[in-house]
């Protein structure tokens, strides 16, 4: 069984403790206007520009002229020679295939790495999209010794069976609100709050993360309905294993959506000072623990 992975890399501490190998999974089921990893979007990959090496000698076809990637000649074109034949780098798909035996020796060979309680984290995209690769991949890891774990959307009917396969879970949370999530990320978030209530139950390490996105889910309406929607899911969890984390908007991905052929369509701004700040201590009134990475 094969799984597509868009980006490999070690960071310390920010997508679960210790030092970590980092897998981001390509494919989404969502389609957020804010997302720093837009070519991680689509299940088969995405063509990715680079400006500086893009000419007419990177495709065959003829699709580059004046230093613009004509994606119409790139949507019938099934040969792809500008990535399966010709060496060049002006264009790339996102993603590679690797076979689960593959990552399998990659983190074993890390094991010297994984200090101060680290290991091995997927994420996204979203993992649940290749849910059965995943499934199996961290059945495996666990056999292997190696500690786990996953950060997610939680949108997937089967994410429960994952439970016993991760020591840390780490799932997005981007509204409380049906109508909004739906009309913002294309997505229902009715699973996201179903498996939150069950995770949180069940699970000793917990770990949600909200974006804070301007216009969005920013307003102290917004977390007001956060602080109830918390309160009533995770009512029967202990404060030890669930805790939250509130993220600042950035634009750090920006480049990448024009790399990808695709506009940013999110509006300048920028979450106003002492938000962050007004949504934890919104969760202290109703004894909901927060936390920085």
């Amino acid at each position: 069984m094969d799984i597509r992975i868009f980006q490999k890399g070690f960071n310390y501490a920010q997508d679960g403790t210790g030092n970590r190998l980092v897998m981001h999974l390509q494919g989404c089921n969502m389609h957020c206007p804010w997302c720093s990893n837009p070519e991680g979007m689509p299940l088969n990959g995405v063509l990715l520009t680079e400006k500086e090496w893009l000419d007419e000698s990177c495709c065959p076809k003829g699709a580059v002229k004046d230093g613009v990637l004509d994606r119409g000649i790139c949507a019938s074109c099934p040969e792809k020679p500008c990535i399966n034949r010709y060496r060049q780098k002006g264009i790339r798909l996102s993603c590679q295939e690797y076979s689960i035996e593959e990552l399998l020796q990659e983190c074993e060979a890390a094991k010297p790495l994984f200090f101060e309680g680290g290991g091995v984290t997927l994420t996204g995209g979203e993992i649940s999209v290749q849910f059965e690769a995943v499934k199996e991949l961290l059945q495996r890891l666990g056999a292997c010794g190696i500690h786990r774990a996953i950060e997610c959307n939680g949108s997937h009917p089967q994410m429960e069976a994952l439970i016993p396969h991760v020591e840390q879970w780490i799932m997005d949370v981007k509204h409380y609100d049906e109508e909004k999530h739906k009309a913002w990320t294309g997505a229902s978030n009715q699973w996201t709050l179903r498996n939150l209530e069950r995770v949180t139950q069940a699970h000793p390490d917990v770990l949600i993360r909200v974006p804070l996105i301007p216009g969005f889910n920013d307003s102290r309406e917004d977390a007001d309905g956060f602080a109830r929607l918390f309160r009533e899911k995770i009512r029967g969890s202990s404060t030890s294993n669930t805790k939250v984390e509130f993220l600042l908007y950035h634009e750090y991905g920006r480049g990448k959506w024009a790399q990808c052929g695709r506009a940013y369509e999110m509006g300048p701004g920028r979450t106003a000072p002492g938000t962050r700040e007004y949504f934890e201590e919104k969760m202290a009134e109703w004894g909901i623990p927060c936390i920085r990475t």
